[in-house]
């Protein structure tokens, strides 16, 4: 295993560091087309365990403006590994803002949560009946999933229910993928779980709670990849089996790029999941996690594939495989590809010893992986309220944006790698 080049850039602060700010998954930009400004999310405290009733404030940093913060809304329905899904519509010729918000309806096809979008330059407001886990790049449609279905399979990602938690049939026909316009709002199952409980199926399924996640689509809006999870132990992670999926807005052509099926001996009576470490399932040999497209083709994911797990870049056209970065990029992290393709953004999970997370930058011409920064983490912040680097580029390529808590409070950082890039 080679060690990354240590490369430290200049890392600062987004604002004054009071109070908490962040803005959560790695998979959404969070400046806008002009770079100007920096999406966020305002909170009163580092850490809690969530209820529901938790307010965070909605909003904006003007990075031309001492990083003045402006805010534009509030919100109950988010969590710390992704907010409230907060994502600009860059598609639109007039800048506008989407975030999940709780709603005081019981009807609907998931009750107690919608979607807002925020005309950036007039203020005015709409609301859309769903919430919303991914927009397209075209900003035409979005993909919604149910947030309650987490609360039970994922509760790190989940929200909690604004009246009774849903009872949750193990891969029913009504639920799954839902493709929403974002002009009308209407709304339609593309992909449900039962689809995927049928769709070339294994043993391990037969008992075992079903659900979607890292919905991710297509740079031109033509398809969208998502993960295929089930699990008959749901509060031992490492019971999770995995399938890699990509398929068309509409839910046709459906391709299964990846399978991790394997025996299970943590399902065994006697094991205890609390023995469990905090990270020991992203680092799993069976694990695939944080899919992205490269381009409207190509699929990088932290995955196995005969035999060995790496980064894997997957072929959505002619099924071929291939390893990014062997013997540099050797840990499971939170993964993008530069507009131009030619550079590799992650992070590392926090190191068992020194509780310090690596930020990389890999050079996929040279073949060089670079350190370009180190960031502590508090070892008993726990699970559900961790708070992962999730590293995003700016449009330009030459910033990236991360969250930490490595000076003592959770904030928004700004690297700036434009004299390496």
């Amino acid at each position: 295993m080679s060690r990354p080049v240590d490369q430290v850039c200049p890392t600062r602060m987004v604002g004054n560091g009071s109070p908490h700010h962040f803005f959560g998954y790695y998979n959404k930009s969070t400046w806008d087309r002009s770079g100007r400004y920096l999406l966020s999310n305002r909170v009163p405290m580092m850490t809690a365990d969530l209820t529901g009733s938790e307010v965070a404030e909605v909003g904006y940093f003007d990075t031309h403006d001492s990083d003045r913060f402006i805010k534009i809304g509030t919100t109950t329905t988010w969590n710390w590994q992704m907010g409230c899904q907060l994502q600009w519509l860059e598609a639109e010729a007039a800048t506008q803002i989407i975030y999940n918000v709780r709603s005081d309806t019981r009807e609907g096809i998931y009750p107690g949560f919608q979607a807002r979008i925020h005309d950036f330059a007039t203020g005015r407001e709409r609301t859309l009946p769903m919430p919303v886990y991914v927009v397209a790049p075209n900003a035409q449609f979005a993909l919604s999933v149910d947030y309650s279905r987490f609360q039970v399979t994922h509760k790190t990602i989940a929200y909690h229910a604004s009246q009774q938690e849903a009872v949750l049939g193990n891969a029913p026909d009504n639920d799954g993928i839902y493709r929403m316009d974002l002009a009308s709002g209407a709304a339609r199952l593309v992909l449900s779980l039962r689809q995927l409980r049928e769709f070339q199926p294994v043993a391990s399924m037969d008992k075992a709670i079903h659900w979607v996640t890292h919905l991710e689509i297509a740079p031109d809006s033509s398809r969208f990849l998502f993960i295929h999870r089930w699990t008959e132990r749901v509060e031992d992670e490492t019971c999770f089996l995995h399938r890699l999926f990509t398929v068309n807005p509409d839910g046709d052509d459906l391709r299964l790029l990846e399978c991790t099926d394997h025996p299970l001996p943590q399902l065994q009576v006697d094991f205890d999941p609390h023995a469990v470490g905090t990270f020991d399932y992203e680092k799993s040999a069976y694990q695939i996690s944080h899919p992205a497209w490269k381009d409207s083709q190509s699929i990088i994911a932290w995955a196995p594939h005969d035999g060995a797990i790496h980064y894997h870049l997957y072929n959505d056209l002619d099924n071929s495989v291939k390893i990014i970065g062997k013997d540099t990029l050797v840990e499971n992290g939170h993964m993008t590809y530069s507009r131009d393709g030619r550079w590799i953004l992650s992070d590392t999970y926090p190191d068992a010893k020194t509780n310090v997370r690596l930020l990389l930058l890999f050079d996929t011409d040279n073949h060089v992986s670079y350190n370009i920064g180190e960031f502590f983490t508090p070892p008993d912040l726990g699970k559900h309220n961790r708070c992962d680097l999730h590293p995003r580029f700016s449009p330009d390529n030459r910033y990236i944006s991360i969250d930490s808590v490595h000076e003592g409070s959770r904030q928004q950082y700004i690297v700036d790698v434009s004299g390496l890039i």
